[in-house]
């Protein structure tokens, strides 16, 4: 059997097993995710770590007396095995619960239905795959992991909600090395990311970022602190996106006053009506229902035209506050965040960006992104890799790092000049304990003026 067949029988078997240990008046729900991945990690261009993982992790959550208890165990291939932890794990639950005070916002579990998809991949062998990636890169400096395979993420309950989730899918998230005329090292990073390989498509990518090594050779430009008109390339934005989960747009954050766009919320700023902002699940990243099962909208409008339309409610914020649940997710103390963003595109070409930009700087990446002031929504964060100075739409010389740090008032709002009508797909590439679900699709954006402080 398929590592997706062989997941859901013994998900089968978890389920029937500790439903039938249930009592009158309890409720239990199991969250699965699972995955079977190869990890290949290239360095020199030679492959230097290969690695292959296959793991069950399975969530259960036991509601009895106005409690909720928690407990998680990796299920084994052994369904007896698993059958008999799980018996153990809901008599510990019962013990807790009655010592346990009262949730006054518990929210309990319901039927919210079923469904199953289906994302189906085609790449090939894992070495006609080494074979073609270094055929491409040749004797560049090229170092990146590349991961592959089958997720799966389910939701169970003992009401009968029902739903599955299987992707599989890859990415190849890469850098390419150099040392400019200046002894600096220096990099372009790129992410390759799809469900069927295309060689064409790799090697098309290692062509461009070949000519923008070729560009980061060149003695850096120097440049002073102040405002300058920006190119944010798609990676650039998708980090700059990421903090709208960073409580900006949850409900829960936003009561609470720890919400960057407070005065979005509350009618006192603006967007520019060139940006607007959904939750996309039609994307395939993740899957629509959250960790209750709970069914979110496939388009969620968060931001249409620079104007609020929803903010991310999860149900416990919903009993919290009184108000109506759209399928959110918490997540810590973060409150409700976006599982599947995206920024719709505008009207420019992405081959007219440079002529479009003029002169100021292209940026390729940032990292290090966090807010500086959250209740005037700025943001700080510093460039990285492929960045630019233009001149008159031509790329001239390479930047030292700089650090920014401006307000998502101006970025999305009175300094927004253009979007790019491609957009590009970001899968999250995070693989701490598993390979993550998730990821954004947008486009680049023109920045009138962005402020950089060194």
């Amino acid at each position: 059997m398929s590592f997706n067949e062989t997941t859901r029988s013994l998900f089968d078997h978890a389920s029937h097993a500790s439903f039938a240990e249930l009592r009158p008046g309890e409720a239990l729900t199991l969250d699965l995710y699972a995955e079977e991945q190869s990890y290949l990690r290239f360095n020199h261009s030679q492959v230097r770590q290969a690695t292959a993982i296959a793991q069950r992790n399975l969530g259960l959550t036991f509601q009895g007396d106005g409690r909720t208890i928690r407990f998680a165990i990796d299920l084994t291939g052994h369904v007896d095995q698993n059958a008999a932890l799980i018996r153990s794990l809901l008599e510990r639950a019962r013990a807790e619960a009655k010592v346990l005070p009262e949730d006054p916002f518990q929210v309990t579990m319901e039927n919210h239905g079923t469904s199953d998809e289906q994302y189906p991949a085609d790449y090939p062998s894992e070495l006609e795959w080494i074979k073609q990636i270094h055929e491409i890169v040749g004797d560049l400096d090229f170092a990146g992991l590349l991961a592959k395979g089958p997720q799966i993420k389910a939701v169970r309950n003992s009401l009968g909600l029902d739903h599955w989730f299987c992707s599989d899918s890859f990415f190849m998230d890469y850098s390419i090395y150099t040392i400019n005329a200046s002894g600096e090292n220096k990099a372009v990073k790129n992410l390759y990311a799809d469900r069927v390989w295309r060689t064409r498509h790799f090697a098309e990518a290692i062509a461009n970022g070949n000519k923008q090594l070729e560009l980061l050779k060149r003695p850096a430009h120097k440049l002073s602190p102040g405002e300058y008109r920006v190119y944010l390339a798609p990676a650039a934005l998708a980090s700059i996106v990421g903090m709208f989960s960073w409580g900006a747009v949850s409900y829960d954050a936003w009561k609470k006053g720890q919400s960057g766009l407070q005065q979005l919320i509350e009618g006192d700023a603006c967007l520019s009506d060139k940006f607007s902002l959904q939750e996309n699940f039609g994307l395939g990243l993740t899957p629509r229902f959250n960790s209750l099962g709970e069914l979110t909208p496939t388009n969620l409008p968060i931001i249409q035209h620079g104007q609020l339309k929803n903010l991310l409610v999860s149900s416990r914020t919903a009993k919290e506050y009184g108000v109506k649940s759209n399928g959110a997710d918490s997540v810590s103390w973060l409150g409700e965040g976006l599982r599947s963003p995206e920024v719709s595109g505008g009207d420019l070409a992405e081959a007219d960006t440079l002529q479009r930009l003029d002169s100021g700087l292209y940026l390729g990446n940032l990292h290090y992104l966090n807010w500086s002031d959250m209740q005037t929504a700025r943001i700080t964060g510093m460039t990285r890799y492929a960045c630019f100075w233009v001149e008159k739409g031509e790329i001239v010389a390479p930047i030292h790092d700089l650090r920014f740090d401006d307000s998502l008032y101006r970025l999305f709002g009175s300094c927004l000049e253009a979007l790019t009508a491609e957009t590009q797909l970001f899968p999250s590439t995070d693989t701490y304990f598993h390979r993550a679900l998730g990821g954004s699709k947008v486009p680049g954006a023109i920045v009138d003026r962005l402020n950089f402080t060194f």
